[in-house]
């Protein structure tokens, strides 16, 4: 709504917003006076907003795809971010392509990122309900008092603190780049994870030319 206020141009490039220093989402709401920069793909911190919410974009993904697979977590890297799943079989390279094109459908479905807020205990009921063992462990190990945040885009809901990106619409530039083994938790003792590694930009442009320094360094 503030950005709406300085001009629909800022409201519609809006991925977030800083409210005295902190990262929040659009949906966050301003009750005191406060410092207040809007966040845009053209600043480091929506750059950033737009990697997690990538992550999270794949995530939906493979479950679209892969019911079956149980997610575990999925945080930005230097350049893009990764995902790991617990799945029965490796991913191949043609199970990345159909992923990476089931982001692409979902994106362009432009569906809200809604949060909502639940207690702990019951989150990690939720998450068991889904079947998602994974992520109900990672809920468990959080103090019993604290309420954890959720954060949904269509079908797929995920445990979240955020901030995110205010709708997958706003995804556009991102290419996966190879699948990898990590233990859950990083521990050798642990189950072998999957993990799949993505890049995301803000441009077109940025994600051609990080491809291309790839290319050039593989040479």
């Amino acid at each position: 709504e503030v950005a709406a206020s300085i001009g629909s141009g800022l409201a519609k490039a809006a991925l977030g917003g800083k409210v005295d220093g902190k990262l929040v989402d659009t949906s966050f709401c301003i009750e005191q006076d406060a410092a207040l920069a809007i966040v845009t793909a053209k600043d480091a911190d929506g750059l950033e907003l737009i990697r997690h919410s990538s992550a999270h974009l794949l995530a939906y993904a493979v479950k679209q795809l892969f019911p079956e697979a149980q997610v575990t977590i999925g945080p930005v890297i230097d350049n893009g971010f990764y995902y790991d799943f617990s799945y029965k079989r490796p991913f191949t390279p043609d199970d990345l392509a159909a992923i990476e094109k089931k982001m692409t459908e979902l994106a362009n479905k432009d569906e809200a990122v809604q949060r909502r807020v639940l207690p702990r205990d019951e989150a990690v009921d939720y998450f068991k309900g889904l079947g998602e063992h994974y992520k109900a462990e990672l809920i468990a190990s959080i103090p019993s008092n604290e309420d954890v945040s959720l954060y949904r885009e269509g079908a797929f809901e995920d445990l979240c603190r955020g901030p995110h990106v205010p709708s997958t619409g706003k995804l556009k530039h991102f290419k996966l780049m190879k699948v990898a083994g990590a233990y859950w938790r990083g521990d050798h003792r642990n189950e072998m994870l999957q993990r799949i590694y993505g890049t995301a930009w803000a441009s077109k442009d940025d994600l051609q030319a990080y491809l291309t320094r790839l290319e050039e360094i593989g040479r």
